[in-house]
Formats: C-alpha cells, structure tokens, sequence
C-alpha cells in the first residue's frame, strides 16, 4: 500500500503539530459560540465531536484521493461571528442556518464558481498572501520570548541544531524539548482533567428567514473569504494543483450532514494546513499529504473525548505553542516571500498583498487575507493600465482546469503544465540529507 510506503515519523509529527495549533489557538472561541447559542456542556461536546469528525475524515479522505496534504478546519471567523450575532436565536434556529450555509457552499464548489474565481489570482499575489499570513507566527517566536525566554530560546536552540543534523527532525525534536523544558518548570498542570468520551446530541433544524439573514449569508461569506480563500491560495502556493470543486463540495457536505450535531461549518485550513505542507513534514513534496492524513486521525481522537481534549491542549504553555507554530513555519514563511518578489513585473503588488495581509486589517467581519488579495489586485490593475499588450490580470493557465468531477484524482506531475515550482536557486528549498 503506498500509504505504508510513504507513512514517517516527520509527517506524523507535523500532523500532530498542526492539530496542537488549531485546538490550542481557537477551541475556546467554538465553546463560546456554542454557548452563547445556550449550549449545554454535553451539547458542547458533541459539537466538537461533529466539528472533529468533519474535518477529520474530509481531511483523511481528501488526502488519501488526491495524495497533496488537504486539511480542513472548522471556520475560526465564523465561530467568532455567532459569538456576537446569535442574540435571540434558539439553538434549533441557529442549527437550521448552519445546514443552509453549507448547502451553499456545496452549491459553489458543485458549478465550480470558485474555482473558477481562485484561478484569476496569479501565483505571486497567492504566494504573498500566504506569507502574510503566516508572518505573525514567525514574529511570535521571539516575542514569546519576552514572558517565556527559557522556554522559547530553549525550542530556538533545538531547531537550530536539528536543523544543521537532522533536518527531517526539527520540529518533532522541538516539541519534544517544548513538553520537556516546561514540565521541568512545573508549567504542565494535568490534575483535575477528567476524560469523558463526547455523546452526539441531535437537535431537530428549525428555518426561518431572520436566521437566514443574520447566521446563514454571513456565516457562508465569512467562511468563504476568510477561510477558503486563503486556503485555496495557500495550497497553490505549496506548489500543488488538485481539483479545487471537489475540495469545496465536500468540506460543505460534511458540514451539510453533521450540522444537526453541532458542526457549524467545514472549510480548507489555511495556516495549520501550512504546516503539513512545509519542508518539515518531508523533503519529497509527494509524500507530505501524511501529515495531512495523520492530522485527520488526530482530529478523529479529540473529536471522540469532546471538550477534554480541547482543555486538556490548553494546559500547554501559550508560549510554547506560538514558539512551536513558527519554528514549524519558518520554512514556509521564506518560500512565500520568495515566490512573491521574484518575478518583478509582480513584486509591487505582492508587496502590498503581504502588507495587508499581515497587518490583520478587518472590514465587514472579513479578515486581512481577503483585503489583501483585493489590495494587490487593485494595485496590478492600476499598475498596468494604458500599457500596451498587458491584461489587468493573468489567468493561472498553469492550473488543470476543474472538468473531471467530484471523484476524479488530481492529474500525475508528468501531465501537467508546470505549476509554482521551488527554483534550483531558491535557498528555502534546499533540504540537507
């Protein structure tokens, strides 16, 4: 079986690392969401419960298809949004406008309007949006230095020394000296934790047009701009081409089904899927979608025990996990820089892509990611307006186009026009053995 063969230590670490990051960095905002809806701590549960199992077997199934690391993730601007605009809206009413938004989301991804929108994005603007992104957990690794130095430069250390001998083993090495360093300064308190196994609690759909209004249409354009933009752009920029429709159909239809017990929504991971698509997970580039099969497998396993689990991550030093995110990134942050000047014709408009990508801009309650692309589109069209033989913007005519359907295989390396490659001169892809 070619899972077996391509099965390492490093992916299944870089899996892990992934999930330790979506659980630590947003699980408390979901208990939120979910308990301003008046949910119960058993209804809490099983919303993790389904939230988990979406995104843990769109994640493996995805994976496994297409053999490119796809990570799913539940929609953190989307449960920071029903936070605030929930208020007189019952649980039942709230679950009825969550199936209404990932029954459009299936309906985007089934037509293939989106991808047919994401492939008008050229590759330098994707490429700067995606180090954007990323930059503020590279910038973490020193500023959480400030409260945790012992912790964070201890990790520093042995990321750099496993870097120079073994690379594959970097980040594996430096969670290891994470739990290590913190344990030893008593910063792990386990007590009190009990394990429960999370119960699926069905609750009965209720529509009506002011959830629609005020859950629904939001939650979907949210999850949308916010969420599956930048991971269509993200997974691009790694350099991989799989059929994007398929992607966004069956994110939504997990949702679709589970939404009943508390799956709010279901959408490509942007940042976490960053990890299992860096050099970290392996050095070959077609045998990182591991990482991306054993993050599923880990959210199946936090999805089983519920809300322990999320508490039980939350134990862990915050320092250690913001240390730990951008030591797994660093990689990945140079490679999207990298990409985004190279090509000079598109560097102005890269430049302002990650400037506002990464200044974490929000309007209408869509995050930088989106403004940014918008910021550096607008910047390419003026730029190139009056200039004789230019078009405002390329088409990605690199990219297969989407026609085989849901269950068709992304096309062999060899088929393929040349997509977003690490160039020979590219320091960041130079990988030691």
């Amino acid at each position: 079986m070619r899972f077996l063969q391509d099965l390492s230590f490093s992916a299944v670490a870089a899996g892990f690392v992934a999930v330790l990051v979506g659980i630590t960095s947003s699980a408390i905002i979901v208990f939120q969401a979910a308990k301003a809806l008046g949910a119960s701590p058993v209804e809490i549960g099983s919303w993790m419960l389904a939230l988990c199992l979406a995104m843990g077997l769109t994640s493996i199934g995805l994976s496994l298809r297409y053999r490119v690391p796809v990570l799913t993730a539940w929609s953190t601007p989307g449960a920071a949004m029903l936070v605030t605009s929930v208020a007189g809206i019952s649980m039942a009413h709230a679950i009825g406008a969550f199936m209404v938004c990932a029954a459009l989301i299936v309906i985007v991804g089934v037509t293939g309007w989106f991808d047919r929108a994401m492939r008008r994005i050229p590759k330098a603007l994707g490429a700067a949006m995606l180090a954007g992104v990323l930059l503020r957990f590279g910038l973490d690794i020193f500023s959480s230095m400030q409260t945790q130095f012992v912790l964070v430069f201890g990790m520093f250390a042995v990321y750099l020394v496993t870097r120079r001998l073994w690379p594959r083993y970097a980040v594996p090495s430096v969670l290891v000296a994470g739990v290590a360093i913190a344990a030893a300064r008593h910063q792990l308190h386990f007590a009190g934790i009990e394990v429960q196994l999370a119960h699926p609690v069905f609750i009965s759909p209720h529509f009506s047009l002011a959830a629609m209004a005020s859950v629904a249409l939001p939650l979907f354009l949210v999850t949308m701009a916010s969420q599956n933009v930048p991971g269509v752009a993200i997974i691009r920029a790694a350099g991989y081409s799989p059929p994007i429709s398929p992607l966004i159909a069956w994110t939504g239809a997990s949702a679709l089904v589970l939404a009943p017990f508390g799956a709010y929504t279901n959408n490509l991971a942007a940042i976490t899927a960053a990890i299992c698509m860096g050099p970290e997970a392996h050095e070959d580039p077609s045998r990182r979608y591991v990482a991306s099969v054993a993050a599923g497998f880990f959210y199946l396993i936090v999805g089983a025990f519920g809300a322990t689990v999320g508490a039980l991550f939350a134990l862990f030093p915050q320092e250690m996990v913001l240390g730990l995110a951008g030591l797994a990134l660093i990689n990945t942050i140079g490679s999207g820089l990298w990409a985004a000047v190279r090509d000079e014709s598109h560097r102005e408009s890269a430049l302002i892509t990650f400037l506002v990508t990464a200044s974490g801009l929000t309007l209408l309650g869509v995050g930088s990611a989106f403004w940014g692309l918008i910021a550096g589109g607008v910047t390419l069209v003026v730029l190139r307006l009056g200039r004789r033989g230019s078009r405002p913007l390329e088409i990605e005519e690199d990219l297969a186009d989407d026609t085989s359907g849901l269950g068709a295989p992304s096309r062999p390396e060899a088929e393929r026009t040349p997509t977003m490659r690490a160039h020979p001169s590219d320091p960041w892809s130079k990988q030691e053995n």
